[in-house]
């Protein structure tokens, strides 16, 4: 019996938890999106446990790719083949599906990122990882502030006939300028335009700052969902913006992109397979080495009594994988 080639790809970010499949011909098998909730391993392995029960029984994983702020961490736990970054992922994923993508606009729930595509590479880029005035949560903080479930929140916006200025520099100033439009008596509608309007000038004043965005742009991550926000993007840029058909899952069909290339040089993958993945139990702990000056946070994960890796260390000394529990002491 035929069995059909599938690679996963795994993005696990602060908030969320994203794993794709997909074929040789890139075609989407499935796609799961969790909120991480502060537990990785645990979010991660019933994230892949959902992925398995989802995928036909006659399909053999090929490869796997990570990426995200703990793709380290996702490597590791699934047998990854590929580790690259958010920037790369999304690069790859964007030109594969609108292959004359020259601007991806990507807006998550802790960070933002502009990304510069120039005759099919990645010639630039910038991340916004500490206003949230920029990102998807505060757009949630709002919402929940002005008890409109989020998903109501574009809908919303474009019906506004006056939009209101918000200031969009501080997520604290955003949110005191929205109480005291509201104690004014400005529609809710107004409100919500306006601040859909300041999350973008935040975005295009600081991420997008000195960047040449040229069309066409493409508009990923999880906000890319919100009408209002793309409305304001349109009319701020004066270009149509581009929303994929699996723009909340960009990173790891990137991702999973990239193991499929990887793995069709002739490598063999290195994924543990769904039933060990369930099986193995993982912790992590963080501790400083005190080794220099540099006091280096190091990550490390166990499997069972054993290392299975450890990183952030910038000379490498910790990153030997799998060294005994008593030996460890040794590595200074």
């Amino acid at each position: 019996m035929n069995t059909k080639k599938v690679f996963l790809g795994v993005d696990v970010g602060s908030v969320s938890i994203n794993v794709v499949a997909i074929d040789q011909e890139n075609n989407v098998l499935g796609k799961i999106y969790v909120r991480t909730e502060g537990k990785p391993i645990q979010i991660l392995k019933k994230a892949m446990a959902d992925m398995a029960s989802m995928l036909p029984a006659d399909v053999e994983i090929r490869g796997v790719g990570t990426t995200g702020s703990g793709r380290e961490l996702a490597a590791v736990v699934v047998g990854a083949d590929v580790v690259k970054n958010e920037i790369t992922a999304h690069g790859i994923a964007a030109l594969t599906f609108v292959p004359d993508a020259r601007t991806i606009l990507e807006i998550g729930g802790q960070d933002s990122k502009i990304i510069i595509l120039r005759d099919g590479v990645v010639s630039d880029f910038a991340m916004n990882t500490v206003c949230a005035a920029g990102t998807g949560s505060f757009l949630d903080r709002q919402a929940a502030r002005l008890n409109i479930p989020i998903e109501k929140f574009g809908e919303l916006a474009l019906k506004s006939k006056s939009p209101v200025r918000i200031a969009g520099r501080c997520a604290v100033f955003a949110e005191s300028d929205m109480i005291h439009k509201q104690q004014m008596g400005c529609s809710c509608e107004d409100i919500i335009r306006g601040l859909c309007e300041a999350l973008v000038r935040n975005y295009l004043n600081n991420v997008g700052k000195g960047k040449e965005i040229l069309p066409r742009v493409v508009f990923q991550g999880g906000v890319a969902a919100n009408v209002g926000i793309r409305k304001a993007f349109e009319e701020a840029l004066g270009y149509e913006i581009t929303v994929p058909e699996h723009y909340d899952v960009m990173g790891a069909l990137g991702a999973a992109i990239l193991a499929k290339d990887y793995v069709s040089k002739g490598y063999k993958t290195k994924f543990r397979g769904f039933e060990e993945i369930l099986r193995k139990e993982f912790t992590s702990r963080s501790f400083e080495c005190n080794g220099c000056t540099n006091y280096c946070e190091i990550v490390e994960l166990m499997a069972g009594d054993s290392v299975a890796a450890r990183w952030g260390g910038r000379c490498g000394k910790w990153s030997r994988a799998n060294q005994p529990a008593e030996k460890r002491s040794e590595v200074v």
